[in-house]
């Protein structure tokens, strides 16, 4: 699916749906959707963002049959929720980069997207975004990995951006620290 910027411009701050299912366990939560995202109403799907590749080779869903930049076919959506995943953001409004949202939307994120994880009750929550985290949840010193603190009773772990903008980790280290989050989730590779 190819489109224009100007075509991804009309996307700019339209909400795309969570991706929730009953019995979720593992709650990814990404910074706020990109304009692709947007377009397609498809989580992480940018064809630069690693995610579905880093699902798929950490044994945790078989994603390889989804191609980014495209729809998400509802085969593919019942797929992650049959798994027990579930994806949000914490940002609800699309935009190009995640560097225009503030400080203050992220924070108030936070707030929303602990409303929402004690509506649904995950077992682990993982934020997608070190920097992000740090803001929305005032912990400017958190590190990737499980944290400390809980929200809602959910395991919290921080795990790498996919991101093709986050040149830090590669598809193999994205799967390595979402296979961990899965694990602690219950969601045996």
């Amino acid at each position: 699916m190819m489109l224009s910027r100007a075509e991804l411009e009309a996307f700019r701050d339209k909400e795309v749906d969570d991706l929730i299912g009953p019995g979720v366990k593992l709650l990814f939560v990404g910074i706020n959707p990109g304009l692709m995202t947007a377009a397609t109403k498809t989580h992480f799907n940018y064809p630069g963002n690693r995610f579905y590749p880093a699902l798929t080779r950490a044994g945790i869903v078989d994603m390889s049959d989804f191609t980014r930049g495209t729809p998400m076919t509802d085969v593919h959506r019942q797929r992650l929720l049959d798994r027990g995943i579930g994806i949000t953001n914490l940002v609800r409004r699309a935009t190009i980069r995640a560097s225009e949202l503030s400080a203050e939307e992220l924070r108030r994120g936070g707030v929303e997207l602990a409303r929402l994880v004690d509506e649904v009750k995950p077992t682990v929550v993982a934020v997608a975004g070190v920097t992000a985290y740090r803001q929305a949840f005032r912990r400017p010193k958190a590190q990737l990995g499980r944290q400390a603190e809980s929200i809602g009773g959910a395991e919290v772990w921080v795990v790498p951006n996919p991101s093709g903008l986050n040149a830090h980790d590669t598809v193999e280290t994205l799967a390595e620290a979402y296979r961990e989050a899965a694990e602690a989730a219950g969601i045996t590779t």
